[in-house]
């Protein structure tokens, strides 16, 4: 991301307004463009030179260019190390990567063998577009990472057979209801394991804390690059457990709002055309038409999950611990990573 290129001047947060629900979800529609993917080597390096520039003050405005290279980069870059971020593992590729394996998990009419390896499939590829995109400043221990990934496979496997050992045993509701629900089985598993998982691996910051910085006004700002130094490279007050409860919380829960779009509509979607004589009298058709319904509802739903909440939040000190009292920022505010 542009935070990890050199000079003390920060870039504005987005073009958009990301105290709006709105303005969030058109800023993550950039930050999930896939037409990022297909920026070559030299170009990276352009848009690099021209947010550095801006950075370092050679560059006085944000142009349409300087916006599109601040894309770029923050679509490319890891944060901490200012190397790219392998390719199928960046948010501008969430679309493509999950594609297959979201397919995969919403096949009608699936045995146990293929629920279990789809399952397992999904978790593989959440862990490593996780740790390609951890924090690199407190990495997770390889214990640790092994351990949330066993238990958020346990976890997917678990609900995904025992919800389809369940759902045909309804005999109080219809066959299309018991249907319907049979095709939302993968939803339940993916929501409930990529929760759990949020919990498992970030257990230690509710335990410790996060860090949590001062709201400062444009005048602050102003001041500290004034002094050379970056606004952004705000000292920490140190580390806040309600701070870390709150943001581990919200991450959750915005997995499970991200999953639910992808992995409820498309199969709602396609248990109505399957009752179609069109679709009926083409079986073979019943896979391409279920990667478009994937497709189109990643494309124009994803945005919209992850807008819910904000990436950099403030919070009032009133609301944490009593350690922070009167040392907030503009407002009496602190701010914080969420995470994702």
């Amino acid at each position: 991301m542009s935070a990890s290129l050199p000079g003390n001047r920060d870039l504005p947060s987005s073009q958009y307004d990301l105290s709006t629900y709105w303005g969030r979800v058109r800023q993550s529609a950039e930050i999930a463009d896939p037409r990022t993917l297909f920026v070559s080597g030299s170009g990276l390096e352009n848009a690099k030179r021209l947010v550095s520039d801006y950075k370092t003050g050679r560059a006085q405005s944000m142009t349409p260019e300087m916006w599109q290279a601040k894309k770029i980069v923050d679509s490319t870059l890891h944060p901490d190390t200012g190397q790219p971020v392998l390719l199928p593992f960046r948010m501008s590729c969430f679309v493509i990567s999950n594609l297959i394996v979201t397919a995969g998990m919403l096949t009608p009419n699936m045995g146990t063998r293929g629920t279990l390896l789809w399952q397992i499939a999904n978790q593989s590829l959440n862990v490593a577009i996780n740790t390609a995109n951890s924090n690199k400043s407190t990495p997770l221990s390889a214990s640790v990472l092994a351990q949330s990934y066993l238990l958020a496979v346990s976890a997917s496997c678990s609900v995904a057979l025992g919800l389809n050992a369940l759902v045909p045993k309804l005999k109080r509701i219809s066959p299309a209801a018991r249907t319907t629900l049979g095709r939302l089985v993968p939803f339940a598993a993916v929501a409930s394991a990529g929760a759990l998982n949020v919990f498992l691996m970030r257990g230690e910051e509710i335990r410790r804390g996060i860090d949590v910085y001062p709201v400062l006004s444009d005048a602050g700002k102003a001041e500290k690059e004034a002094k050379g130094q970056e606004a952004g490279a705000t000292e920490s007050l140190g580390k806040s457990r309600k701070a870390a409860t709150l943001a581990v919380g919200e991450t959750a829960l915005s997995r499970v709002f991200n999953a639910t779009p992808i992995m409820v509509l498309p199969p709602l979607v396609l248990v109505r055309l399957q009752g179609r004589k069109w679709l009926r009298a083409r079986p073979r058709m019943v896979l391409p038409v279920n990667l478009g319904l994937i497709l189109a509802t990643s494309v124009f739903a994803l945005p919209l999950a992850l807008g819910v909440f904000p990436q950099r939040q403030g919070i009032s000190v009133d609301k944490l611990e009593d350690e922070f009292k009167g040392r907030g920022g503009l407002c009496g505010e602190v701010e914080f990573n969420r995470g994702i």
